[in-house]
């Protein structure tokens, strides 16, 4: 068996064993015609469960041909231009590239022993976003698994900064359009119930905040503490962007630490055309971003930033055998010291293979290029009288539902637009989210491949109106 271990004896098995899969996924990235192929759970749960895993193959091509049955032939294909469904991008091919190695060469980037220039790649990009975002010489950060991660982290420190061991009276405020990891966070921390209060948005989806403002001297009177506010910058469901300025001035009038969710809204930060729309964002104590959503990177590749890395250090404890407190004191730079996790993945190379091949300005290009689809596909929408829209994009997003021509109930038309998701999903023609608004169900066009065309979005509103009218003919015949 040691023959499957990558060693010097063992590179040119290494090296013909890559080709034939990159041949293959390739194959069949250059074949796939549309995103899905519309599988369901119970078709595909057969196959998968029939194969005996205590029965190897023996060899990389009879697993590579198995796994056209189990995985390849069934997957969702963000790359496809009409996938138009949820935060998923298509990949730059320096970002594989760094894939490629990071997986062979294999690095933890817990502690510098492991990792050596690793560790300063990591840093150096951290240093690289912090200066994108304008945080300061204090500055400094470290990668996670995701948004959701780097929302915990922030918190963390959030809540240790508050400096109160009364967690009961620790309250956070977000707009109502916030990500759901802001109250996984509070609960994961111990906080109360009520800990998160919701900011209502406006029209525009961008959090109120006159009622922010109430809401932070409230706490106050009542002698709460506010522990933070956490406005974003890209909301999942609007992308939408909270007025970052007004917040920063609140949260210093109130003491209430700022962190910025900009896991989505993050492509800014290279865009040569839409920066100024993260104004503000300087002023934050931490920021989320994910580089695996506006960045084109491969998931996973997201980072915490923070204003002053001395608050990091409530995520730091030392063990004898990996990062003794004596290495501080020799200057040897462990990662772990700053992050939630010990063993980590090296995923800081693919955007720095990315940088460093295509350079920032051209991240930023592609981000640009499907903020201004959306723009385009926000006025098809708002002049087509099938659907009702709800607001018009600040990055990628597009919320809207059927409306069909013939007078019937809110609660027919919810079914009809369900239905319509569903029945796209089957035929894998095309994939597209849903959400509710105001309780209603509507659908979700989240645009980031610079590959889908407004002709694109067009074909698949009348697939969905075809198929929301065949829903509703259908009832209107069963009715009568």
């Amino acid at each position: 068996m040691r023959s499957h271990l990558l060693n010097d004896t063992t590179a040119e098995l290494y090296r013909s064993s890559v080709i034939e899969g990159v041949e293959r996924v390739a194959n069949k990235l250059a074949t796939t015609r549309q995103p899905f192929t519309g599988i369901t759970p119970d078709e595909l749960a057969p196959t998968i469960a029939a194969v005996d895993l205590d029965q190897p193959l023996g060899d990389a091509s009879a697993a590579l041909d198995e796994l056209e049955q189990v995985y390849l032939r069934d997957a969702v294909y963000f790359h496809h231009p009409r996938y138009l469904g949820h935060l998923n991008c298509p990949v730059v091919i320096p970002a594989v590239l760094g894939e490629a190695v990071l997986s062979a060469v294999n690095s933890s980037l817990d502690t510098w022993d492991q990792s050596a220039g690793g560790t300063l790649i990591e840093r150096r990009l951290i240093d690289w976003t912090t200066g994108r975002i304008g945080l300061g010489p204090a500055a400094d950060g470290v990668f996670t698994s995701g948004g959701t991660q780097s929302n915990l982290q922030a918190m963390l420190l959030a809540r240790q900064e508050a400096k109160t061991d009364d967690l009961s009276r620790l309250r956070v405020f977000a707009s109502e359009c916030s990500h759901f990891s802001v109250q996984k966070s509070a609960t994961l921390l111990g906080l109360g119930p009520d800990a998160v209060v919701s900011v209502p948005t406006g029209r525009d989806k961008r959090m109120q905040t006159v009622v922010l403002a109430a809401e932070l001297q409230k706490c106050r009177q009542e002698g709460l503490v506010p522990m933070a506010v956490v406005a974003t910058s890209g909301t999942t469901d609007f992308g939408s962007i909270d007025p970052l300025p007004e917040i920063a001035e609140l949260c210093e009038q109130y003491g209430a630490w700022m962190h910025v969710d900009a896991a989505y809204g993050c492509g800014l930060l290279a865009s040569p055309t839409r920066r100024h729309l993260l104004d503000g964002i300087e002023c934050a104590d931490s920021v989320t971003v994910d580089y695996h959503k506006s960045f084109f990177q491969p998931v996973s590749s997201s980072a915490l930033l923070v204003r002053d890395r001395a608050t990091l250090r409530h995520a730091t404890y030392h063990a004898d055998y990996l990062n003794p407190r004596r290495t501080i004191e020799e200057r040897i730079p462990n990662q772990v010291d700053k992050s939630l996790q010990t063993t980590r993945r090296f995923d800081a190379l693919k955007l720095w293979m990315t940088l460093r091949v295509m350079g920032a300005d051209g991240v930023g290009q592609l981000f640009d290029e499907v903020c201004d689809l959306a723009s385009d596909g926000w006025r098809l929408l708002a002049g087509d009288p099938r659907y009702d829209v709800v607001v018009e994009p600040s990055l990628s997003t597009l919320v809207f539902r059927y409306i069909p021509a013939h007078v019937t109930t809110p609660a027919e038309i919810d079914r009809a637009n369900l239905y319509a998701r569903k029945a796209l999903f089957a035929s894998g023609e095309a994939v597209v989210a849903g959400t509710k608004v105001d309780g209603r169900q509507y659908l979700k066009f989240t645009l980031l491949n610079p590959e889908t065309t407004l002709a694109d979005i067009a074909a698949v509103l009348d697939l969905i109106a075809g198929h929301a009218e065949q829903y509703l003919g259908e009832n209107l015949v069963h009715a009568s």
